[in-house]
């Protein structure tokens, strides 16, 4: 009698087989719809930062202007706490770098990555010239979830 319950309460192998079917069949229909979630995450944490720090210079350059100061923020004040931000700019989530280094604007109007590993993001000013220019931007050409006007994605510098 022992025997018999231990028979009745095992699974078969086909019962076994049909459950890791199923399984599967759920994980394949499942998986592809998340695999996308982390470029779109990284993405939009590229935007808030550059919305974040964009609208930070604009309030000091608006508040510069007024002051009859230079209307950008030289990196070294972008740097310091309490003067344009708040808060550290946080790592560039498409490659993990930290930091804000200096540019030529030559190189920030053309987008170009300069020492990807040193920094997480770029950042170009020139107060000298006529009109003032100051450009902050991702150092990273990584592919984002965001399209492009030609239909192909736009790269993280771009945004």
């Amino acid at each position: 009698m022992n025997g018999k319950r231990i028979k009745d309460r095992a699974y078969t192998l086909v019962e076994v087989l049909i459950v890791v079917v199923i399984i599967g069949i759920l994980a394949a229909v499942v998986v592809p719809r998340f695999a996308g979630a982390t470029d779109e995450a990284r993405t939009s944490s590229v935007q808030s930062v550059l919305g974040g720090v964009r609208a930070s210079i604009a309030a000091y350059r608006t508040r510069a202007i007024i002051a009859g100061d230079d209307p950008f923020p030289t990196l070294a004040q972008l740097n310091t706490l309490g003067t344009v931000l708040q808060n550290e700019v946080p790592a560039n989530p498409f490659t993990g770098a930290r930091g804000v280094q200096s540019v030529s604007v030559a190189q920030a109007q053309s987008r170009a990555v300069v020492n990807e590993n040193a920094a997480g993001w770029n950042y170009a000013v020139d107060n000298e010239s006529s009109p003032p220019v100051a450009i902050f931007y991702a150092n990273c050409d990584d592919a984002t979830s965001v399209k492009g006007s030609g239909g192909g994605v736009v790269p993280a510098n771009e945004l």
